[in-house]
């Protein structure tokens, strides 16, 4: 067990210049702002294309696009799901418990194309719709990744917390969530990757995203579009979940000293 934590713990130390998540961001915004510069490289790959680079927008305002939408549908779910976890690990709360899992897992089992269809003639075509799909396909991870954490703090910690006075939400903000903090982040940083491959479908109703190229693409078989939206998607998933394991690497070890 020693040897694990110490492991972990040299993981968590890596310097910033030499973390991979950094590099894998980096390389998102070198390769955002120098897209057009590549305009002849996808030409001579793709000689067929009369255009074979994305000009409706410039890729920086889809990836802010993209990433504002993420941010937004992720805090929503993130505050919603977390919120759902503690009431119904409550005492007040947990005869809920099975009816909050199911209406959460149902809301992951529609395709959010299908939310959007259903959400655009009530709200219209723009962001709306898109948030509502995201914050729905984002909030199962989030609710059963608090689950999972509230679950694993040991019972000792709880009846001592009750021991030295503190009231029931003391004993939740002071003790119960930071043990469970690993556990919640897990299903944040969940959330988010999904959230981040999702968020492509917005384009389908009129909203810039990061999949305005790669559904532009598919509906004029334009490969060319289709891999430069789907690279920067890839890239940017991969450096936002670096960060989320750094950041649980971090909250691992203050837990477990």
């Amino acid at each position: 067990m020693a040897d694990s934590n110490a492991s972990g713990d040299a993981r968590a130390a890596v310097p910033w210049p030499r973390e991979p998540a950094l590099w894998g961001l980096a390389m998102l915004g070198v390769l955002t702002l120098a897209m057009p510069g590549l305009a002849p490289g996808f030409a001579a790959a793709f000689p067929q294309l009369e255009r074979p680079m994305y000009e409706h927008d410039s890729f920086a305002a889809l990836l802010a696009w993209h990433v504002g939408l993420v941010a937004l549908s992720s805090v929503a779910a993130a505050a919603a799901g977390i919120a759902a976890g503690v009431f119904v690990t409550r005492e007040a709360g947990r005869e809920f418990r099975g009816a909050v899992e199911t209406v959460v897992a149902i809301g992951q089992t529609v395709p959010p194309v299908a939310v959007l269809a259903l959400a655009v003639p009530l709200l219209g075509f723009g962001v709306a719709p898109v948030l509502i799909a995201l914050f729905l396909y984002g909030l199962l991870p989030i609710l059963r990744g608090t689950l999972s954490g509230l679950e694993s703090v040991p019972a000792e910690v709880r009846e001592a917390s009750a021991g030295l006075g503190l009231n029931a939400w003391q004993r939740l903000a002071q003790a119960e969530l930071p043990l469970a903090l690993p556990g919640v982040l897990a299903g944040v940083r969940s959330s988010v990757a999904i959230n981040i491959g999702t968020a492509t479908v917005a384009a389908t109703v009129g909203v810039r995203s990061l999949g305005s190229p790669i559904i532009v693409g598919l509906a004029g078989f334009n490969t060319a579009y289709v891999v430069q939206g789907a690279v920067l998607v890839a890239l940017l998933a991969v450096g936002v979940d670096g960060l989320f394991a750094r950041a649980a690497q971090r909250v691992a070890g203050r837990v477990g000293a």
